[in-house]
């Protein structure tokens, strides 16, 4: 027992004297990147898919627990290799340019993006959409910052804030299928599913009937 304690705890020296090398540093990076994707994804997938799927979602218990966990896999698995495959590109230009420049980070997530997001499906479908909204805020604020265009006199937010939903809701009512399926079950719920009701059970108590009444 005392010589398999012994032996891990030098196991344990060596490899923090590993860790603190700082010739491998850009390889370790990667490879806890590759491990911070991984929980990130899963952390912020799980919550997600658990809500979406047992408000919306219809089948058996085991269905829905089965759809969760493919879910927060796919989230997980993607932003895992595409974190690792990131930092790998850009550790690689930056040995090999002898320095780091703004367009090693431009490239290397392209190319991340292309190999790791570049299915369209739901769950990728989400990650970018997500991500454009906030290039989008992030890109105006820099074109203010820059001069390239003027400080606002006003906070623009209200006025956005009244396009975007003028502009979605629109949409929901008159070209239903160009959103995404998930915003158009939340739509559902929220206004056509409130049009219907037979007394005060699916009036108040449930969305909606599940009897033959």
């Amino acid at each position: 027992m005392a010589g398999g304690e012994d032996s891990f705890r030098a196991l344990l020296r060596a490899a923090n004297a590993l860790l603190q090398q700082r010739r491998y540093h850009a390889a370790l990076a990667v490879i806890k990147g590759f491990r911070n994707g991984a929980v990130y994804g899963a952390k912020i997938r799980a919550p997600h898919a658990l809500v979406m799927t047992f408000l919306f979602k219809s089948g058996s218990f085991r269905e829905k627990l089965k759809s969760i966990a493919q879910a927060t896999y796919a989230h997980s698995r993607n932003l895992a290799y595409f974190v690792f495959t990131y930092k790998g590109l850009l550790a690689a230009q930056s040995r090999l340019q002898g320095k780091k420049i703004p367009f090693h980070s431009f490239l290397a997530a392209c190319i991340g993006g292309w190999l790791v997001f570049g299915d369209n499906n739901p769950i990728n479908s989400q990650i970018i959409m997500y991500l454009l909204s906030r290039i989008l805020f992030g890109l105006s604020r820099l074109a203010v910052e820059k001069g390239y265009i003027p400080q606002p006199r006003q906070d623009p937010f209200p006025l956005l804030a009244a396009l975007v939903w003028g502009t979605v809701l629109w949409l929901f009512e008159y070209h239903r299928d160009t959103l995404q399926p998930s915003l158009q079950s939340s739509m559902t719920y929220l206004y056509e599913d409130s049009e219907v009701w037979h007394d005060v059970s699916d009036f108040l108590i449930y969305n909606k009937r599940t009897d033959s009444k």
